[in-house]
């Protein structure tokens, strides 16, 4: 029995694995700007600057993904025109995605310069840390803009299936951004030390040669000519762009649900101490790895979803959707049994802080468990939206972590006093929620789908 039902979505774990590898990396890329970050100043500058760190990407990240999820709009409407053989439509779609994320890019700029910079010194924390958190996050803010036009052109080419060139570009995106950071932090070749400060300014300029690299790609290989014959920098269509954000800003508001969450509670517990704040940034930040790992599986799910979509092919879109689960609940019970088992020396990577390794290895054993339930979310969430349905699955998102997830981060970690171990499980609870209840959706629309056909 066993054997006739993985012989049944074989094909499909092949196919999604497939186009899902190298979108794994890809993702993991800009989680590990933000890992290097860490284990450069951990290492190299101290608790307080990690610390510091930790408050930057809780507020910093609350505001990307806004324009990463306006940015993922693009994705599906990309792999069903592309199922249709509609080229010409996908030249256009990638002139008004462009026009759209440079316009947002500029906007979540000024938000974080005008709005976050100020709010970082009402909020509780310690102002040794608010020192060091307001020139990497200046720093970060103008990072958006090259970022977004990056982000534009890699969900062109994956909603084409072209995966593995936004996965190089990271890479050495990457490598480049950990030989500037070592450099900037402690002070080499004639620079003077720069502490968490250089680590933002390493940051911007990878994130500027990626755009730059990633643009030059899609305009200059002939994989993209007959797609691009169509493209105008300056062209911006009412409908398209409707298109484009009646996707994008549901999946922006669903990521800035579950990112808003976990930057509440990493404020929740700056207000508890320096130390825990570290802690967290710790753990949260090898969680993140494997969260970006599945959030690449589920972008290849959207991708595949999609392709199914445009060919009307409804049987093949479901079972290579539950092929997508069946791919992500087996990686993160593997991932959820290495951080239980070395959840003592993994936070050596970032620190030798005795204080905040104790504490980051309580919460890696929590983070195992939450592994699952956050894995299987994203993926249905990646699901939905290949088949256009994000409305509802927003519900979903904000139901389950600000009615479900931080009031009861709030009640276990502060009012019943369970500290940061308490705060960890609110936001299990949180992804318990949105995991059953996206489950339920994608087997409603799905077998809907299958039904009205």
């Amino acid at each position: 029995m066993l054997s006739t039902f993985y012989n049944k979505y074989k094909p499909y774990y092949k196919d999604n694995l497939h186009l899902a590898l190298p979108i794994v990396v890809s993702q993991l890329g800009h989680t590990l700007v933000h890992l290097a970050d860490s284990v450069i100043v951990g290492h190299f500058a101290g608790t307080i600057q990690l610390a510091a760190v930790s408050l930057v990407n809780s507020v910093f990240m609350l505001i990307l993904v806004i324009g990463m999820g306006i940015s993922y709009g693009l994705t599906p409407l990309i792999a069903r025109e592309n199922g249709s053989n509609n080229y010409e439509e996908c030249g256009k779609l990638l002139s008004n995605s462009l026009i759209i994320n440079f316009g947002i890019s500029i906007f979540l700029y000024l938000l974080v310069h005008l709005g976050s910079l100020f709010v970082i010194d009402h909020i509780g924390q310690s102002p040794e840390v608010v020192a060091y958190a307001k020139p990497y996050l200046a720093f970060l803010a103008i990072s958006i803009v090259p970022l977004l036009i990056f982000q534009t052109f890699k969900q062109f080419t994956e909603g084409l299936g072209f995966t593995k060139q936004a996965m190089y570009i990271s890479i050495w995106g990457n490598v480049i951004n950990v030989f500037l950071g070592v450099i900037f932090v402690r002070g080499m070749f004639g620079i003077s030390p720069m502490g968490v400060k250089g680590v933002g300014l390493s940051t911007l300029i990878d994130r500027i040669l990626m755009a730059i690299v990633m643009s030059t790609y899609v305009m200059r290989s002939l994989h993209f000519k007959k797609y691009i014959q169509s493209f105008k920098i300056t062209f911006i269509n009412k409908i398209r762009a409707m298109q484009i954000i009646k996707i994008g800003a549901p999946v922006a508001m669903q990521y800035s649900f579950e990112i808003s969450a976990f930057s509440g509670a990493a404020i929740l517990i700056g207000t508890i101490g320096a130390v825990e704040q570290a802690a967290h940034q710790v753990a949260i930040n090898l969680a993140s790895i494997t969260y970006m790992m599945a959030s690449g599986i589920a972008s290849a799910a959207t991708i595949k979803t999609g392709n199914n979509l445009g060919k009307s092919n409804f049987l093949d879109l479901r079972r290579s959707a539950i092929a997508s689960y069946h791919v992500i609940i087996v990686f993160m019970f593997i991932t959820a049994i290495f951080f239980t088992f070395a959840n003592t020396l993994l936070p050596y990577i970032y620190t030798e802080d005795r204080a905040v390794i104790e504490i980051a290895a309580q919460l890696l054993i929590i983070a195992g468990f939450f592994q699952l339930f956050d894995g299987t979310q994203v993926v249905g969430l990646g699901i939905l939206r290949g088949i256009g349905d994000v409305n509802t699955p927003t519900i979903i998102t904000f139901i389950a972590y600000w009615l479900i997830g931080i009031p009861l981060a709030y009640l276990l970690g502060i009012k019943l006093n369970l500290g940061v171990n308490g705060i960890w499980y609110g936001l299990t609870f949180g992804l318990l929620a949105a995991s059953v209840m996206l489950f339920f959706r994608f087997q409603h629309k799905t077998k809907l789908l299958a039904v009205s056909n």
